[in-house]
Formats: C-alpha cells, structure tokens, sequence
C-alpha cells in the first residue's frame, strides 16, 4: 500500500532592508532637504518676482489721475516698440553691453592666461588678490571715482593735455568704459579658471609638432578657453545690460534702458511702462544663452 508524504508549508521569512537602500533613501532625502530653501527662493523670490513683472507690463496707468488700471492689454509694448526713442534706447542698451564685453574679454584673456600658464604659485596668489581688490570697495565709490576722472581738469584731462588729448566727459565713452572696468574681475576669474585646467602637456605636444605660440594660442588655447570666456560673458553683458547707477553717474544725458526704467519707476510714476521696458533685458538675456547653449559652450563649463 502507498503512502502519501506531506510537506509542510515553510513560513515565509521577513527580508531585511538591504542596508545600501536604506542609506541611498537617507541621503536622497537629505540632499532633497537641503535643496528645499534655495529651490523655495528661486520659485518663490525669483520666478515668482519675473511673473508678477511680465504682470504689472500687461497692465495701464490713467492718463489724468496717474493711478495703475489693471486691465490687460499690450499698449505697453506698442510704445515701446512703435516709438523710435525707446527703440533707439534698447538697441544702445545692447550695443554697449556688447561692447563691453568685448572690451573686458580682450583685456582679461592675456591677464588670465599669464595667472594660469605663466605665474609662480605666490605670484598667482598675489594676481587673484589683486583681481578681486576691486569689488571689495563700494560701487557707487568706484563709479564716482571715474566720474571724477571723466570731469573737466580731472585726471584724463591732467595727464592728456600736453599731449593734446581731453577727456571725452560724461556721456556712453565714459559709460563704457565705467562699466568695462566695474565689471572686469567677473571675466578675468573665469577665463583663470578656465585656462587652469588645461594640461600643460598640451601646450609641450603642440610645441613638439612644430606649432609657434600664435598658433597654438589660436588652435589649442583659445578653443579650450572659449567655455571659460562664455561664462564670463554672461556676467558681463548681464549686468550691463540692467545697470542704470553708473549710467545715471558718468552717462550723462545718454539714457539706457535702466535710466528709463529708474525714472519710469520714479518721477514719472508709471510702474507698467518701466515693467514693460524691464523685460526687454530679461528676453536679451534668453535670446542669448538659447543662441550660447547651441554653440555647446554651457555643457563644456
């Protein structure tokens, strides 16, 4: 006769929480915790900030009694675009932030490779020191000392006169100047940077395969240097393009567009149109990292 075995059921044992998981959860949530505030202030403080401006340049002032009549409408950017003025004012704006920035990325290319490639240890300690004094004094101090250098029988004017030369005073070559200069440390540290990462032994193969220094600061340098310059551009052309203090200081009676927006904000009271005019910078500004980031600069930083 057969007999029938019966197996019992083992009971199913609990499994343990791999301790790897565990951990990579516990540091996902602390990295998430700690990304909160600054994701907070840039939603809130920021893009919270550029909706309520976009906001306030759909909406109108009264011509009789100046008081901000929220109905939406595009009159704003009519004007500005309809009226040759601003039109004149925004394409200066541009010009002279691209000036700029043309001016401060040819003067901090050779600072910033002499730093790198060519200094001592100490001495490039004593060039970054020297690079960042600037910004450690006041701005308005600065803009006021050119301003002082700008004005008739200043320094220009002391050191160029018996070589015929005079200041050209307060105007947009005073303004580019001004602006040239304010900014110039945010293009030289990043081209530094930039050029200190490059292996000097691309430097020693390009001399061994008969290359001149022309040649290889033209077809290795300034090719790997060329991210560095990007970034320092943006900077530059950035924060002339919405500087409105140096301008009201050494400008002159040349207006930019941060002039209009202070005096629209001000005197003038009318908070929609100097909204408006405040978001051309902001499109420039998209406009020109789009075209930046098809170049591949951004994903080469």
């Amino acid at each position: 006769m057969a007999t029938t075995t019966t197996t019992r059921p083992t009971p199913a044992r609990a499994t343990k929480p791999r301790r790897g998981s565990v951990l990579g959860r516990s540091a996902g949530l602390r990295t998430g915790l700690l990304l909160l505030p600054p994701m907070l202030w840039l939603g809130v403080a920021y893009l919270a900030a550029l909706a309520a401006l976009f906001v306030t340049s759909l909406w109108s002032q009264n011509d009789f009694t100046g008081d901000i009549e929220r109905i939406w409408s595009l009159d704003n950017y009519r004007q500005l675009w309809g009226i040759p003025v601003y039109r004149t004012i925004a394409f200066r704006t541009i010009g002279i932030a691209a000036l700029v920035t043309v001016i401060d990325a040819v003067l901090a290319f050779p600072i910033a490779l002499y730093m790198a490639k060519v200094a001592s240890p100490r001495m490039q300690r004593l060039l970054v020191i020297a690079v960042l004094m600037p910004l450690w004094a006041s701005y308005l101090v600065k803009a006021y000392a050119w301003r002082g250098m700008f004005s008739q029988g200043g320094l220009i004017d002391w050191l160029g006169t018996p070589l015929g030369i005079h200041s050209p005073g307060y105007g947009l070559a005073a303004t580019t100047v001004t602006l040239a200069y304010l900014w110039l440390p945010y293009m030289i540290l990043p081209i530094y940077a930039g050029l200190e990462r490059v292996p000097d032994s691309l430097f020693e193969a390009s001399g061994d395969l008969g290359a001149g220094s022309w040649t290889t600061l033209r077809r290795v340098v300034l090719p790997m240097a060329f991210p560095a310059v990007v970034a320092g551009s943006i900077f530059t052309f950035s924060l002339s393009l919405g500087d409105y203090i140096a301008v009201t200081i050494v400008g002159g009676a040349g207006q930019l567009i941060g002039t209009v927006v202070y005096a629209n904000v001000g005197s003038a009271n009318n908070l929609p149109f100097a909204a408006a005019f405040a978001t051309v910078p902001v499109v420039v500004m998209l406009v020109y990292l789009a075209a930046v980031r098809r170049t591949g600069a951004l994903e080469s930083l």
